[in-house]
């Protein structure tokens, strides 16, 4: 074999290996990627969760589902199925089991959905959803503040809001989110953000942390759920009950 026909062949060879070690670098990465989406979401491989459907609060079929909602339904079978889970869809009265066995997702304030209502009560006591006057969209309160739907028929296109809760009651327990808007569209929303959003969010409140944020839809006519804001981390209001008002 001549000089040039080795140096060939040995460049061949470095050039296979430089790839073999580039392609396993990049596996490496994407294996690492999912491994930090499956534990944020408490999702192992071939693990299972639940998600909970909630109903249409304007129906008067017990079984009938928004359309936006049912979007959002999609969005997290597909999280699901990203992280080679199993997710079993639940009607929010059809539950009885704790929290922690399983990953969870909510989908629903309490009003359409049974089963949010308990996780509010037990673990977010300071979170409420008020009658509003027009007796449709309820407002949202977080201890002293609260959250009003803005219709979209107002000139700026409305608003609505959303609490997107984690809750983790110990570290050995599946976590449980909450989705629970003032509109079908803000559910939808939500779903978004925290699958945008889950690497930040697992930076700031770490892996096994409890957090409650409440997210407002910007004109949702215009632009449907896409258009996300932050409006508040509530996460200490939340977790603490809201003192009964004073009787004379």
């Amino acid at each position: 074999m001549t000089d040039s026909v080795l140096n060939v062949v040995l460049g061949l060879v470095a050039s296979a290996i430089s790839a073999g070690l580039g392609w396993l670098a990049q596996a490496l990465r994407r294996r690492r990627k999912v491994e930090r989406v499956r534990t944020f979401f408490g999702l192992p491989a071939g693990g299972e969760c639940l998600i909970v459907v909630n109903r249409h609060p304007a129906s008067a079929n017990a079984k009938s589902v928004s359309r936006n909602d049912v979007y959002a339904l999609m969005e997290l079978a597909a999280l699901v199925k990203e992280c080679g889970a199993q997710a079993e869809l639940v009607a929010h009265d059809d539950v009885r089991q704790g929290l922690g066995n399983k990953a969870e997702f909510c989908i629903g304030g309490p009003s359409s959905n049974e089963r949010t209502a308990a996780h509010l009560a037990s673990w977010l006591p300071g979170v409420g959803y008020a009658q509003a006057p027009d007796g449709h969209v309820p407002i949202v309160t977080v201890g002293t503040e609260e959250y009003r739907y803005a219709s979209e028929t107002d000139p700026t296109g409305g608003h609505s809001f959303v609490l997107l809760a984690r809750l983790h009651p110990t570290p050995d327990s599946r976590p449980a989110f909450l989705i629970a808007g003032q509109t079908a569209v803000a559910n939808q929303a939500a779903v978004r953000y925290l699958v945008a959003n889950h690497r930040t969010l697992a930076r700031r409140y770490a892996q096994a942390g409890t957090f409650a944020l409440v997210l407002k839809v910007v004109n949702p006519k215009a632009y449907g759920p896409d258009v996300v804001e932050l409006a508040a981390d509530v996460t200490t209001a939340a977790l603490q009950r809201t003192p009964a008002p004073a009787t004379a």
